[in-house]
């Protein structure tokens, strides 16, 4: 084909293309520079062809089937469908690992995408998920730093596992037995990639460490499917068709401690409507909820009762809460999960105990309280996006955090506890897993923050649950 017509070629597919498909093409060729119009798409083709490393005439073929506009074919290509497949049949240009990718992504929907982004929100900085509105996008990050490649896509499966996709988890795992890639394919990798500069993020990246896994502390545990939220050093292990027993009434003891007076009642309407037996604090200082959290763990009805929730909304910083004080010292949230481990509180000893919290961040550092006399630290501080949760099985904690400004806006009230609390009624309707209700609160929080960028709340899960947790 003369360089003339080649051209003209190329400006005719990359015309036609929406923005969505200029990226996955981007991605196919592997480039992973930001793809922002169809002028990028036809610059980067005619940068690769000219090079003389791939033939032009399946290159445009199998980039054309791939994205799957097989009209293209038709009217620019001369071709159809069946004739690009017999090609196929005997040489690729593209690797599998890449078409891999974009199958993955076609198959991923809206709600599918924010679930797995929230997975990760403790793996990738905020700037890089941020920026992030498709999953190819996110598989170009996690590239960048090296955290995902055609040999490591154990991360991959793992998140969708954890959004429940099973079907594309198997896709992934296959293909990861088969070895992934022959040695034809590396060697065109390599040449892909000499043909591109890195991009100038790319190349400033740091690594980001591997996921570590730890493995429960219940003994005698039947084998179970282990899936994990990266980097935040724990795993859950969710046994299938097991469902934690929820059948005393009230169902358990919901404690809230409600530090600014906002959403105390709210919350316990939503628990009394779940048959939970409330109990409402407001407006306590740090001794106070102290005081209160240990009568509430020395309580004989955890005993008899099937599940433990615990509310508490707080002016604090990253690791702590502060109470009704304006300084310190704060009391970290370590502590307070520590009250109710069965070490502390045997009767809730194989039991669900969850934990949300609404953290109103200040600005200025503040020290803590040291109440080691009582209460023993057996593993790191819970340090948001930083350090790792507790291993002990059956803990769920949701943790948000906003800016304290919020706090000084008329008839304030929290998105996420809005959120989590029609969540909670919705998932009882629809008996859904507190995972699932989770994943969707965390859609309603990425909306508000999309459509309010100057008032962002930053959401973070991590559990230990080793079943199901459902409301019937």
């Amino acid at each position: 084909m003369a360089e003339g017509h080649l051209s003209l070629t190329i400006n005719q597919i990359a015309d036609e293309l929406n923005s969505e498909e200029c990226k996955t093409l981007f991605y196919l060729c592997g480039n992973l520079d930001k793809c922002s119009s169809n002028e990028d798409v036809k610059d980067m083709l005619k940068a690769l062809l000219k090079s003389g490393q791939v033939d032009h005439q399946f290159l445009l073929l199998e980039l054309t089937y791939r994205i799957k506009r097989f009209d293209i074919l038709k009217r620019v290509l001369m071709t159809n469908r069946k004739e690009v497949e017999s090609i196929l049949g005997r040489k690729c240009f593209i690797s599998d690992y890449r078409v891999l990718m974009a199958d993955v992504s076609e198959e991923l929907g809206k709600e599918d995408v924010r679930s797995f982004i929230f997975l990760l929100s403790d793996t990738l900085p905020r700037m890089r998920l941020e920026k992030a509105k498709s999953f190819l996008d996110v598989i170009v990050e996690l590239e960048k730093v090296d955290m995902v490649s055609h040999e490591n896509l154990d991360l991959i499966e793992q998140c969708l596992r954890g959004i429940h996709r099973i079907d594309l988890a198997k896709k992934i795992n296959v293909f990861q037995r088969k070895g992934a890639k022959s040695t034809a394919d590396l060697q065109i990798e390599r040449e892909k990639r000499q043909c591109f500069r890195p991009s100038p993020e790319a190349s400033s990246s740091q690594a980001v460490p591997q996921t570590v896994f730890q493995k429960s502390s219940t003994a005698h545990a039947p084998e179970k499917i282990k899936t994990g939220v990266p980097e935040t050093g724990m795993q859950y292990s969710q046994q299938l068709e097991d469902v934690y027993r929820m059948q005393t009434d009230p169902r358990g003891i919901c404690l809230i401690i409600d530090c600014v007076g906002n959403d105390g009642d709210m919350l316990h309407e939503t628990f009394t409507k779940l048959r939970f037996k409330v109990i409402l604090y407001k407006w306590l200082s740090l001794n106070d909820t102290l005081a209160f959290l240990k009568e509430t763990a020395r309580m004989t009805d955890h005993q008899r009762l099937d599940c433990f929730v615990c509310c508490i909304i707080s002016r604090g910083t990253a690791t702590g809460m502060l109470g009704t004080e304006t300084q310190g010292p704060g009391l970290l949230f370590d502590n307070i999960r520590q009250l109710f481990t069965p070490e502390h509180c045997p009767g809730l000893l194989g039991k669900p105990k969850l934990f949300f919290i609404q953290n109103y961040v200040l600005s200025e550092p503040v020290p803590y309280y040291d109440d080691s006399d009582d209460i023993e630290a057996d593993m790191p501080v819970v340090v948001h996006r930083v350090e790792s949760i507790p291993t002990e099985a059956d803990l769920f904690w949701s943790y948000c955090e906003t800016e304290a400004g919020h706090l000084e806006k008329v008839h304030h009230s929290s998105v996420y506890f809005q959120a989590l609390s029609a969540g909670l009624i919705k998932g009882q309707k629809r008996k859904m897993d507190l995972i699932d209700v989770h994943t969707e609160v965390n859609g309603m929080i990425y909306d508000h923050n999309q459509r309010n960028p100057t008032n962002k709340y930053c959401i973070s899960l991590r559990f230990t649950l080793r079943k199901n947790f459902i409301l019937s």
